[in-house]
């Protein structure tokens, strides 16, 4: 099944709900990063979240950067997703891994530890708007929840999940349910939710039932005046960086530098963090970034 996103509403428009099927770019994420199957699923998790956050913005090109920064041996995830689908992120030590907790389940919560989770919304003009909030699990999906309830005011209720095995990835995605506002001082509505959703038993075990996201919706609103978008969103992994802005960057290192690297290095090379690309510059390229510094500084001054 392709990575998608699928909006709907019910209860006449005082409920949204959204859903993300994200097993390929999960996957893609993995193989990028080389992480192992803990740090599969908070990375992964983490990318749902920020599909779903960004899902209720208007500009096109807004984005969502979601930054978790904590004291456990993962040592923090970051991932920027936007309202056009595309989605990027990585983890701090992708090797980590640890024994499985109580549940028998990857111990995101141990890998992750105690810390906050930190959202910055860009619409693109403007200040972004930002928000942290102190995780309250670090499982990603209680605590993206946490920030929407304490944050933006949204009663939301969320479940994420990423079932990876010998072979990568098989489901991936995520489901968020928001009484709006609207809604929201109806108090049964708002428990009814909470306990239908949290009577799911995660959201990978759906999708390994043969679950789609229309049936999912259907199973917890169907009830309640459920409206199904008809529109499929296609989401996917994808960074925009280029060898282009790479070279822009080591130029900001000035002449004295690039002219270090020459002599120590012969040339450069630079990986980024976010899709694991490496490039490669080599000496007569940055020898080209010194004359453009030199021929710079000899108009300015």
């Amino acid at each position: 099944m392709a990575d998608q996103l699928i909006r709907a509403t019910a209860a006449d428009g005082g409920i949204r709900a959204v859903g993300v099927i994200t097993n390929r770019l999960t996957e893609e994420a993995r193989q990028r990063h080389g992480l192992s199957y803990v740090a599969t699923a908070a990375l992964g998790r983490t990318m749902a979240g920020g599909l779903l956050m960004a899902s209720s913005m208007k500009r096109p090109g807004s984005r969502v950067n979601v930054r978790i920064k904590s004291d456990g041996p993962l040592g923090g995830i970051l991932v920027d997703a936007g309202l056009d689908g595309t989605v990027r992120g990585y983890v701090a030590n992708p090797s980590v891994e640890l024994p499985p907790n109580e549940k028998g389940k990857l111990d995101v919560g141990g890998a992750v530890g105690k810390g906050y989770l930190y959202v910055v919304r860009d619409i693109g003009y403007g200040y972004p708007y930002s928000s942290t909030v102190e995780l309250v699990s670090g499982e990603i999906g209680d605590d993206v929840a946490h920030y929407l309830v304490n944050s933006e005011q949204t009663p939301s209720a969320l479940v994420l999940g990423v079932f990876v095995g010998a072979s990568g990835v098989t489901a991936a995605g995520g489901l968020l349910v928001q009484v709006l506002p609207k809604a929201a001082r109806d108090e049964a509505l708002v428990e009814t939710l909470e306990s239908r959703v949290s009577s799911l038993s995660g959201f990978t075990p759906l999708l390994q039932a043969g679950k789609t996201l229309p049936e999912i919706f259907d199973d917890l609103l169907g009830d309640m005046g459920l409206s199904i978008f008809p529109e499929r969103q296609m989401l996917r992994f994808h960074c925009g960086c280029s060898f282009d802005r790479v070279l822009g960057a080591l130029k900001m290192l000035g002449a004295e530098e690039l002219q270090d690297m020459i002599i120590k290095d012969n040339g450069a090379e630079a990986t980024c963090e976010f899709c694991g690309e490496v490039y490669q510059a080599s000496s007569n390229q940055l020898a080209k970034l010194i004359v453009d510094l030199e021929t710079e500084s000899s108009v300015s001054g």
